[in-house]
């Protein structure tokens, strides 16, 4: 089969030949992908930014939004079947620790991460584990969801955590309208009355905010933070969700946020510096987000078959992977990039 490689960090992939896989284990998945999306995380993988984190063997294979058609399963298997379509929680996970029990998944300590760690779905096959995979109507054409098993998934974690404090009357501000912030915009509507404000340097970006519903948009420059400020009668933001967090805006998003307010941090790269007294006298909060849970990738499918949240993309087919990848990192992919087998 096809699989997109990384060969060394610092260095664009290669598109090449390897064996297809096989189920081995009794709860051992093999799908037949039928998209695959690029994220801003593989152009920080090809960086070795995850390099001492997950420690992968080089080469290996791309790809940790995937979505397809089941090939072949063990012999324990029992919640898909041959020909099911199905999409794919990003970290298989054991079922028996203790975040698991929890129902916080995301954490497990014996998970692995399809295209951080081991071979990703950048290619024509995946293996994975029953366990990550969510059954879809067959209907749905993996490449139209694909990227919600990643970009969708934790942007809905982050919004879901933040429900309880965006009552009608409040004010949520989206840091980056991009792939994960488009998605982002989207599950604020459909989950609070929150008044929602999308940052972006981007005009493109704000238009495209605009189009999903966003109240209110602003670009992103040095007075960006007073422009919130106006919004907000002085106040600052209930709420900041910062999908970018680097270049400067996980400090501008923490300058946004009202005293009491929560600053969740979603995108990774920058340093946020902050003086602890700033957070004691303002009460402010600062929320991490990793992913999401299985369960929450099934809620997120239900508001994506209600329509209620849907994916920007733009469609590559597998050999054209590498330009995929620069046009991500040149900014000129208009919500998602989507590799199609």
């Amino acid at each position: 089969m096809r699989a997109v490689r990384l060969h060394d960090y610092h260095q664009e992939p290669v598109v090449e030949e390897v064996p297809d896989p096989h189920v081995s284990g009794p709860l051992d998945v093999v799908v037949r992908i039928g998209g695959a999306g690029v994220c801003r995380t593989d152009l920080h993988v090809m960086e070795g930014q995850w390099a001492d984190a997950m420690g992968p063997t080089l080469p290996y294979t791309l790809g940790h939004e995937n979505a397809g058609w089941v090939e072949e399963v063990g012999s324990a298997v029992t919640n898909v079947a041959v020909g099911d379509t199905v999409i794919l929680h990003p970290t298989p996970t054991c079922g028996l620790c203790r975040a698991c029990r929890a129902g916080q998944d995301m954490h497990c300590v014996a998970s692995s991460f399809p295209g951080l760690d081991t071979d990703g779905g950048m290619a024509d096959y995946l293996l994975t584990s029953a366990r990550a995979c969510v059954k879809l109507d067959p209907s749905v054409q993996p490449q139209d969801v694909a990227a919600l098993a990643d970009a969708g998934i934790t942007a809905y974690h982050a919004v879901r955590k933040a429900v309880p404090l965006l009552h009608p009357g409040t004010t949520a501000v989206v840091v980056g309208a991009g792939g994960l912030g488009h998605i982002g915009i989207q599950c604020l509507l459909a989950l609070t009355a929150t008044e929602v404000v999308v940052v972006d340097p981007n005009p493109a970006a704000l238009e495209l905010a605009s189009e999903l519903g966003a109240h209110h948009t602003l670009l992103a420059d040095e007075h960006v933070v007073g422009a919130v400020q106006d919004l907000t009668g002085g106040e600052g933001a209930d709420v900041v969700l910062d999908f970018v967090a680097e270049q400067g805006a996980e400090a501008t998003s923490w300058e946004m946020t009202r005293p009491g307010g929560s600053d969740y941090v979603i995108g990774y790269g920058g340093t946020l510096s902050i003086p602890t007294l700033d957070v004691i006298s303002t009460e402010r909060n600062v929320v991490g987000n990793i992913v999401g849970t299985y369960n929450e990738l099934a809620e997120l499918m239900v508001l994506a078959r209600r329509g209620l949240v849907t994916l920007h993309t733009r469609s590559y087919p597998l050999d054209d992977a590498v330009q995929a990848l620069r046009d991500l990192d040149a900014g000129g992919v208009r919500g998602r990039a989507i590799l199609v087998p």
